[in-house]
Formats: C-alpha cells, structure tokens, sequence
C-alpha cells in the first residue's frame, strides 16, 4: 500500500495530460465559473463533449449547493467525454482541495472523466480507468478564492489513487 502510494504520488501528471484542446476549454468555463462558485458558495457543474457537429462543447452549467452538484442533461452534446464542478469558497470544514471519493465514484458510475477546480485555483482530473487523479495545475493556475489558506489541509499531492484519497479525506 505505502509503495502505491508513494508510486501514485510522484507520478507526474504531464504523462496523463489530456488533450489540449479539452483542457483549454475547461480553464475558460471554469475562469467564468470559479468566481461565481466562490462569491455565492456553492458548486457549479456540467459536462464536456461533443455537439451533433462533431465540436467540443461545454453544457450550460447547473448551480449544486455548498457541497454538491447534480448536473442537468445536457441538450448541446451528443456524445460526453467527462464531467466538470467547481468546489465552491475556500472553508476549513471540508477538504476541498481535492476531488473527493464520491467525485470519483459519479464519474466512474457514469462512464465518464471529470474536471474539478478547487477554491485554491488548483485544476484537477480524474481518470475513471485507472480511478486515479492528477494536478493538472497548481495553486492559483484558475482563480481562487482571496479567503483561500494555503496549507489548511496539508501538503497536497500531485496525484491519488481512489483509495488513497478515500483514506486521506476519513481521517
């Protein structure tokens, strides 16, 4: 277990970048969503695809509450390669730094990859192949909330396995 973890940890996250033109397109929605996500402190998430014509497109986002989102289906996309959600303002009641296990377990129930942007301005995205995630970019890569406090939850990670994830957010 410590060498999955250390292994996982050190994986660079460059060997699972995603496709360029993907991951620009989820740092414009979330540069439009985080500050909103922030000030009103709630979730905000959708999904990314592509429209009948063969684009990448993003669906409308749908506002969640303060710790969840349940996006509605799409009618812009035919065929959808991963979700995305915001995690809202910066609080030291909840790890929100990191996807959370149950971020993985929705996206892996829906077939799908996902995008999550923290009140840190961290950029994440989860692998529902390998049930790993990967830091994309860190601290401040998207905006972020000015309460946010850096180090609240410790050193965090390049990269968790599901399971190491699960085991750092019970404790």
């Amino acid at each position: 277990m410590r060498a999955l973890l250390i292994a996982t940890c050190l994986a660079p996250a460059a060997l699972h970048a995603q496709p360029a033109e993907e991951e620009a397109l989820i740092r414009a929605v979330f540069a439009t969503l985080q500050p909103i996500s922030i000030t009103e402190n709630v979730e905000f998430c959708g999904y990314v695809g592509f429209d009948a014509a063969g684009m990448l497109v993003a669906s409308n986002a749908t506002r969640g509450n303060i710790d969840s989102c349940l996006a509605n289906d799409p009618v812009n996309i035919e065929v959808i390669t991963a979700s995305y959600h915001t995690h809202g303002a910066f609080t030291p009641d909840y790890f929100n730094e990191v996807p959370s296990g149950t971020d993985m377990e929705g996206d892996e129930d829906e077939g799908i990859d996902g995008w999550v942007a923290t009140p840190g301005g961290r950029l994440w995205y989860i692998d529902t192949d390998t049930m790993v995630t990967f830091q994309i970019c860190g601290l401040g890569c998207l905006p972020s909330d000015p309460n946010f406090v850096a180090g609240d939850m410790g050193v965090i990670a390049e990269s968790y396995a599901y399971e190491d994830l699960v085991t750092l957010l019970d404790e």
